[in-house]
């Protein structure tokens, strides 16, 4: 990885206070929705954004959601904490996704897909590693936010643009560019903020879920859902087929996740 993505990861700031209240909540089995909704209410930003999540098209919910307390109570405790820490890392990070050719509410969307797919899929094939893939998905292309402010400050964004679009393997693009790909980016940034070993492996291995050992299915999922849902293509149709190629290579059940993207699209 080039130095200087190296040295920006080793300053940035730390995750607010408000992310490790709720963590600490979410931790503690004596805390519930109540304890969650005070934490979050003290940080209007969280709870804009909460809500925005909450009454996004992806969601679907019946209503809409007016309060934070509504939105705890329909995503459940777990699902809020990823969505909180979502929030937290794109909150501290300077956002600009010109170099991947799309807004940064786009990329976003992009994030929120891939969780929401896992969740869909992977409650039919392993319900107890959802939740952690949930925040895995979601976080997964962190990295991205640093690699496009590399682009732009070479004045390599045209050039990086173009390549992307068109673009079958991101990560080879980006190795080209900045000698990184997204899973590395994004894997040492959590490392840096302290986040779960396991989920900085598992993101860290994802481009090569051969090598994660114990932690090979975690990321062999990743991988099938970055394919399938890629920031230049999400659920198009060759994105699609590629991630079922790997699903039949790994003697996956391909129609679990069809039914999966369908829930999702229909």
């Amino acid at each position: 990885m080039i130095q200087d993505i190296v040295d920006k990861i080793r300053s940035l700031p730390p995750l607010p206070k408000s992310f490790a209240e709720v963590n600490a909540i979410c931790s503690d089995p004596n805390s519930g929705v109540g304890d969650l909704a005070n934490v979050i209410k003290s940080d209007p930003m969280l709870v804009a954004n909460l809500l925005k999540i909450a009454n996004s098209p992806l969601y679907s919910f019946q209503r809409e959601i007016k309060n934070v307390l509504q939105a705890i109570s329909l995503f459940g405790m777990s699902t809020t904490r990823s969505l909180i820490t979502s929030i937290s890392v794109k909150k501290l990070l300077s956002v600009d996704m010109e170099p991947y050719g799309v807004t940064p509410e786009e990329f976003v969307q992009v994030s929120s897909l891939q969780s929401l797919l896992v969740t869909k899929w992977y409650k039919k094939v392993d319900a107890k590693k959802t939740d952690e893939l949930f925040l895995a998905a979601l976080l997964q292309d962190t990295g991205k936010i640093l690699i496009a402010d590399e682009v732009v400050r070479n004045d390599e964004t045209y050039q990086f643009k173009s390549e992307i679009e068109v673009a079958i393997d991101i990560a080879t693009v980006e190795r080209m560019y900045v000698e990184a790909t997204t899973a590395q980016v994004t894997s040492q940034i959590f490392e840096h903020w302290g986040f779960d070993e396991k989920m900085v492996e598992m993101i860290k291995f994802s481009d090569n879920y051969d090598d994660a050992e114990e932690l090979r299915d975690y990321a062999l999922a990743l991988k099938i859902l970055k394919t399938a849902v890629p920031i230049n293509s999400p659920l198009s149709e060759r994105s699609v087929t590629m991630a079922l190629a790997i699903l039949e290579k790994e003697g996956m059940d391909q129609e679990l996740f069809l039914d999966a993207i369908e829930e999702i699209v229909n």
